[in-house]
């Protein structure tokens, strides 16, 4: 029946489209065979996602290119590279929702992608929509928020603290208004859901739990976040995972965050003997993240496929990238630095996974491949 619904849904909000000749607010509005409207809104963007999707993106159109352009894509396959040519071109929208922090602006150097482009395996996801919704500057206003079937567009205005964890509804958003707000000692439980966004937060993750859990959910898009705790201090159980994506959950982004002084960064795939569940699940793309004195699983992925591209990890002492238990890894484009076991495929579980790497800068990181993967190119286009 929820399926039924959701086509409901989506064949009404074609012909919305189609009668008013524009695409709304994060709707679709080109790729291949797309015949529905090709202009945004006022305000709104066309931008491509990839070959098959494009959607309206708030800001201005500078700086953006048709699908047919801005696509690209290296194919080189040599097993290091010493030299990495980078532009410092961004491309920003005008006003919110974007995002006000840019997690790979530092040493790693810059990027010619834009920084408000949906890529990679959460394209589609477009969250509670373009309304207004409403603001929220209290734990129990928050929680008033979450507590409907669908979520909307949630904003958090300031740093809220000790909320404990929360649910988060199918379709929703929610955004940080300005460059400091988010939750602390707190977190967002993506439970058993579909169509959510997570932008522009600061996010600390209470003593027990994840900042970010993503259960069971899938077309999940987090973005422009800074995720941190108290640094590689005391035990490293004494907190969990700042970002975790587990229970077959599937169709994942994560781009553009920052994840810094923490033990356990992202896991996805919570444990070794989850394989009917995970198998065939798990798809997540991680790009344009920056990971700093975080211990390891950046990320750990058991039984899923990911990609992980353009990411900057600095000073990573126990290991970066950890595929296993047949878990597939393409790992191109990136940057390690003081990295121990920036790509490793047999540590910490019963059965090693695969992996792919190319064009990626080693600098005093190692790599240890047992087993090399057969996910060579993933099923969008990407910058």
């Amino acid at each position: 029946m929820r399926h039924r619904a959701q086509i409901s849904i989506i064949i009404a909000l074609q012909l919305t489209t189609q009668v008013l000749g524009q695409a709304q607010p994060w709707g679709q509005c080109g790729g291949s065979g797309w015949t529905g409207p090709t202009a945004c809104v006022s305000g709104w963007c066309c931008q491509p996602s990839n070959e098959w999707y494009s959607q309206c993106i708030q800001g201005s159109c500078v700086g953006s290119t048709s699908a047919a352009t801005s696509t690209t894509r290296s194919t080189t396959t040599s097993s290091r590279t010493t030299t990495l040519t980078t532009t410092t071109s961004r491309t920003t929208a005008t006003s919110a929702p974007s995002p006000t922090t840019s997690a790979n602006s530092g040493s790693c150097g810059g990027t010619s992608a834009t920084i408000n482009q949906l890529q990679g395996y959460g394209t589609g996801t477009s969250g509670g929509g373009s309304g207004s919704g409403i603001t929220v500057t209290s734990c129990s206003a928050l929680e008033a928020a979450l507590s409907g079937t669908t979520g909307g567009v949630i904003r958090i205005n300031g740093i809220l603290s000790g909320c404990g964890t929360y649910r988060v509804p199918s379709d929703t958003t929610i955004l940080g208004v300005g460059s400091n707000s988010g939750i602390i000692n707190g977190g967002l439980y993506v439970r058993r859901v579909s169509n959510v966004i997570i932008r522009n937060l600061k996010l600390s993750p209470p003593a027990k739990g994840d900042a970010v859990n993503i259960d069971g959910s899938t077309r999940v898009w987090v973005d422009h976040c800074e995720f941190y705790s108290l640094g590689l201090v005391g035990g490293k159980d004494d907190f969990d995972g700042l970002l975790d994506v587990n229970h077959g959950s599937d169709f994942v982004t994560i781009s553009w965050n920052k994840f810094r002084d923490h033990w356990k960064g992202s896991l996805v795939g919570h444990s070794d003997s989850n394989a009917s569940e995970d198998t065939g699940k798990l798809h997540v793309t991680y790009h344009h993240n920056s990971f700093t004195n975080v211990n390891s699983r950046l990320p750990s992925v058991r039984f899923g496929t990911a990609h992980i591209f353009s990411n900057c990890y600095t000073d990573i002492p126990t290991s970066g990238i950890n595929s296993r238990m047949g878990a597939q890894v393409l790992v191109e484009q990136n940057h390690f630095r003081n990295t121990k076991l920036a790509l490793v495929t047999n540590l910490d579980s019963d059965y090693d996974g695969y992996a792919v790497h190319r064009n990626n800068i080693f600098d005093n990181s190692d790599i240890r491949i047992t087993q090399v993967g057969s996910f060579t190119s993933p099923p969008y286009s990407y910058v």
